[in-house]
C-alpha cells in the first residue's frame, strides 16, 4: 500500500536510498544506546548478533534480545539519529535530475518518526518502510518509472535481492560508519562501493550524463 500511493513520474530517473548507515548514522546512535543498557558492540564483524556483549563479562547477547534491543531503539531514538555528512546536500543535488525514494527497513510503527527525522534533516522525500529483502519493492518502482534506477544500501543481501529483481538497477554499496565499513568488502552484486555521498553523486551524475538524462 505504501508503494501504491507514491506519486512518481514515468520516464524520470529514480534514486532509491536506504536510511540507516546511508542517510542516518545508525551505528553511532545504537552504540551509545547499548552503552546506556550496560552493553557494548565488539566491532569484530558486520553482524549485530554475536557482537553485542555484556559489559564486564563479554558474554554475547542472544538473538531474541538483540531483536528486542533493536525494537526498543527504533521506538525511542529514530528521530534522534544524526544525519550522515553530506546526505541532505547530495539528495538535493540529485533531485534536480531524478526522483528520490527512501526505502528503509524499520518497523512500520516507527515510519512516521523516521518521516519526521527526514523532514527535520532537510531530506523531505517519499518514505517506504520495508520488511525483509528490497528487490520486489524496487521492481515495483522500476515498473512505474520505466527509467534508470539507482539503488544505495549498506547491506550486501539487499543488493543481491535488487539485482535479481531488476537486473538493470545500478547499485552503490555505501556504509557510512568507517568502523563498520572496514569490516565488510564491497557487496558482490553492487556496481560500486562508495565511502561518501560526493562519490555517490559523481557516479550517478556521470551515468545520467551517459544515458542522456
Amino acid at each position: 500500500p505504501q508503494l501504491e500511493v507514491l506519486r512518481l513520474e514515468a520516464g524520470r530517473p529514480l534514486v532509491v536510498t536506504d536510511a540507516d548507515e546511508v542517510l542516518f548514522a545508525f551505528m553511532a546512535g545504537f552504540e551509545a544506546y547499548l552503552q546506556y543498557q550496560g552493553l557494548y558492540f565488539d566491532w569484530t564483524s558486520f553482524a549485530l548478533t554475536g557482537n553485542i556483549r555484556e559489559r564486564g563479562s563479554g558474554t554475547p547477547v542472544e538473538g531474541s534480545r538483540v531483536q528486542a534491543l533493536l525494537l526498543s531503539f527504533f521506538a525511542d531514538h529514530t528521530e534522534a539519529l544524526a544525519p550522515v555528512p553530506g546526505a541532505a546536500e547530495a539528495l538535493a543535488q540529485l533531485a534536480g535530475r531524478s526522483q528520490i525514494v527512501v526505502l528503509s527497513n524499520l518497523p512500520v510503527a516507527h515510519r512516521e518518526a523516521r518521516r519526521r527525522a527526514l523532514v527535520a534533516q532537510r531530506m523531505d522525500y517519499p518514505l517506504v518502510a520495508n520488511i525483509g529483502a528490497k528487490g520486489e519493492a524496487v521492481r515495483y518502482l522500476e515498473q512505474v518509472v520505466r527509467a534508470p534506477v539507482f539503488f544505495i544500501d549498506d547491506i550486501p543481501r539487499n543488493h543481491t535481492s535488487v539485482r535479481q529483481a531488476v537486473d538493470s538497477a545500478l547499485c552503490l554499496h555505501f556504509v557510512a560508519d568507517p568502523r563498520l565499513a572496514k569490516l565488510l568488502g564491497p557487496a558482490e552484486h553492487s556496481h560500486l562501493r562508495v565511502d561518501s555521498w560526493p562519490e555517490a553523486v559523481r557516479f550517478i551524475e556521470a551515468r545520467l550524463d551517459e544515458l542522456g538524462f
